[in-house]
């Protein structure tokens, strides 16, 4: 940690202010606005959970501080078009901590998790009644469109089963799985399954992308957590198999699949021998 700190959240907000000045600031950052910015926000949230993954906690400082840049970035613009400054946004999500927390800044008591979860959503109610909004059609009202496709399905999911729209656990979930997979080979395999046509093959495939999503749920895993480390699986076993056959003075290109086949159960070997963890290990 910094002893002697040189800059605080004033600091940056200033660093900020000059950047987007029209006649000292930077030309990119003054060209920004709320659309084009907001890729690199979710681009830095993936960056920080990719961190706290690899457990590379210098690293989490620095994406941390990334993140921050991108609402000290958000408000700067917000307040330079008259619609709020980061003191408000500071002031609306500590209002909303306390005022979604009286179990700890009040006297409310609840008897468990369960009751918890059940007054924290009566509260956003409260909250959504009381700027105007007229009561949800439907309980996936409030689940944004923002998330990540994974992310989405999930709470689509966990909204449906708030009103006992779910299956009792995994066990038919996985038939269903079954039941998807049958589905999607079966358009494979007809006759109108070619690449010109895909359109009933994504249609499967999407299905079946959902259902493991709630499989995933059912278990208790976040399949984008789960996908995340079965891509650094993949990355960290393929660049094994390119330095093996680097060394062997083979041209991995030029092997037909049996002998990339061979290349990647020795990468496996190797990983194994190493002790290495696949949920541990970031990639290669």
């Amino acid at each position: 940690m910094t002893d002697t700190p040189r800059y605080d959240t004033a600091a940056l907000l200033a660093i900020m202010a000059r950047l987007r000045d029209p006649e000292r600031g930077c030309p990119w950052d003054v060209q920004q606005d709320f659309d084009s910015i907001a890729r690199y926000t979710l681009e830095e949230a993936h960056e920080v959970v990719d961190a706290i993954e690899r457990r590379d906690f210098a690293d989490l400082r620095d994406e941390l501080g990334d993140l921050l840049l991108q609402v000290v970035f958000h408000a700067r613009m917000a307040e330079e078009a008259g619609l709020f400054a980061y003191a408000d946004v500071v002031q609306a999500i500590g209002d909303k901590l306390v005022r979604r927390h009286p179990h700890v800044f009040g006297d409310t008591r609840y008897a468990d998790v369960a009751e918890q979860t059940r007054a924290w959503d009566a509260i956003k109610a409260d909250e959504r009644r009381a700027r105007g909004e007229a009561a949800p059609e439907s309980v996936l009202d409030g689940v944004a469109r923002g998330h990540s496709e994974w992310q989405r399905a999930l709470k689509l999911q966990q909204c449906a089963a708030t009103v006992g729209f779910d299956w009792p656990g995994p066990a038919p979930v996985l038939d269903k799985l079954d039941e998807e997979i049958a589905e999607l080979r079966a358009e494979f395999n007809g006759p109108d399954a070619v690449p010109a046509d895909t359109a009933r093959i994504e249609d499967e495939l999407g299905d079946l992308l959902f259902v493991a999503a709630n499989l995933a749920r059912h278990a208790g895993i976040d399949p984008a957590r789960a996908l995340r480390h079965a891509n650094a699986k993949f990355e960290r076993r393929f660049r094994a198999m390119e330095r093996i056959a680097r060394e062997r003075g083979i041209d991995l290109a030029a092997l037909p699949l049996a002998g990339q086949d061979q290349l990647w159960d020795a990468a496996k070997i190797e990983e194994r021998e190493a002790g290495e963890s696949p949920l541990s290990a970031g990639p290669a």
